[in-house]
């Protein structure tokens, strides 16, 4: 029977996304008859029509206006996340200018890994939590104690700690490999020891440095990583984590790489490319926007996930970003810094077509935009 449906709607495949030809068959379901896809067929086609927007509509500003209308009313409890206290996440305003000025490091990263099953239980989601969790030296030590005389540092170690990490003080020392250069390394059982080879005076701050250093060498868990908290999502159990590491969690054969995501858009950028940067802002804006309970249509938060995508990088909306690139002189310089921008393009001499909105409002002509678009032509008798 879908066949037959699907020639129904292959009809209007020209007008229609095969995305929406594919939801209406599965809505439809087996039972349904060739009247009621032909009747399905027509509405859409008829409501894809009316949601089309009209030529020469100003989508630009429409969008610019309905993000930054409820923004001005996003309210500034900005850290919470609904049920979980352990987890801090920027959310309203604060977040959205962190994702429209693509910002390298923001503030809170994050990661939600789902897993593959049977690994999403509960009896396994604890040892999968411990076992990305990045845990440095530092962790398992309680004291320090330093003997300038002998050159020597002594690090005691917590037993019952390693114990819940089933690690033994030689696990520990083969990860100072390469950072005690110029030390003998040596360990008991709860007791690890560095003799400095040199007896000079002079390196004796090579000790202290040591000391320093060695507390933040990684022992296991993925880099990045600095809290993991699972938690329940419906019939399954996913693990947040504080900090990301997206590269080295989709290698993980327990995780569901379809669905475990990072929120900081330049990570997703450098593994998974420029589309699910697009989606992931699209995602993050949009979550922002809902968490809050303003509604706003996702096409805006689209038209500007497009161009903040489009040249295959990802651009924020600021002067270096997006703004730089304008075509038009007097758009870049109504921005910021317009004198920067004038006597830059007075040096080169550039040239301004006036074919958008902002130069036209300029000098005071209408604009190429609604009833500012077509030219009439009128024939005199």
């Amino acid at each position: 029977m879908s066949k037959d449906l699907m020639k129904i709607f292959q009809k209007h495949s020209d007008i229609l996304p095969n995305l929406v030809i594919r939801e209406a068959i599965d809505l439809m379901g087996p039972k349904a008859t060739k009247e009621d896809a032909q009747k399905v067929a027509d509405l859409l086609v008829e409501t894809y029509k009316n949601a089309m927007v009209n030529a020469g509509e100003c989508v630009g500003l429409v969008s610019a206006e309905s993000i930054g209308e409820p923004g001005t009313q996003m309210t500034l409890n900005t850290f919470h996340l609904a049920g979980v206290a352990e987890v801090q996440v920027t959310t309203g305003l604060p977040r959205i200018i962190e994702i429209f000025d693509a910002q390298k490091t923001i503030k809170t990263p994050m990661m939600e890994i789902y897993l593959n099953s049977p690994h999403n239980k509960v009896e396994n989601i604890k040892k999968f939590a411990a076992k990305i969790k990045e845990t440095k030296f530092g962790e398992f030590v309680s004291e320090f104690s330093l003997d300038i005389f002998d050159h020597k540092l002594t690090a005691t170690l917590n037993k019952e700690i390693l114990d819940d990490h089933s690690l033994t003080a030689k696990d520990l020392t083969k990860s100072f490999k390469t950072k005690a250069k110029g030390f003998t390394v040596s360990c008991s059982e709860t007791v690890i020891t560095f003799v400095q080879k040199s007896t000079k005076p002079e390196d004796l701050k090579d000790l202290y440095n040591l000391k320093q250093k060695i507390r933040g060498v990684k022992v296991k868990g993925l880099k990045g990583l600095v809290q993991v908290l699972p938690v329940k999502r419906g019939e399954e159990y996913i693990v947040l984590t504080a900090g990301t590491n997206l590269k080295d969690v989709l290698e993980l054969e327990e995780v569901d790489t379809t669905r475990t995501v990072s929120n900081d858009i330049h990570e997703i950028f450098a593994v998974l490319g420029i589309e699910a940067t697009r989606q992931a802002v699209i995602n993050e804006v949009y979550k922002v926007i809902e968490s809050q309970g303003l509604n706003v249509d996702i096409r805006h938060i689209m038209l500007v996930a497009d161009i903040m995508t489009a040249g295959g990088a990802v651009k924020g909306i600021t002067r270096y970003g997006v703004v730089s690139e304008k075509a038009s002189v007097l758009a870049r310089a109504s921005f910021e810094t317009p004198v920067t921008h004038l006597i830059n393009a007075a040096l080169e001499g550039e040239v301004d077509k006036l074919t958008s909105v902002v130069e036209n409002v300029m000098i005071n002509q209408p604009v190429p935009l609604g009833t500012g678009l077509p030219g009439l032509i009128t024939k005199l008798k």
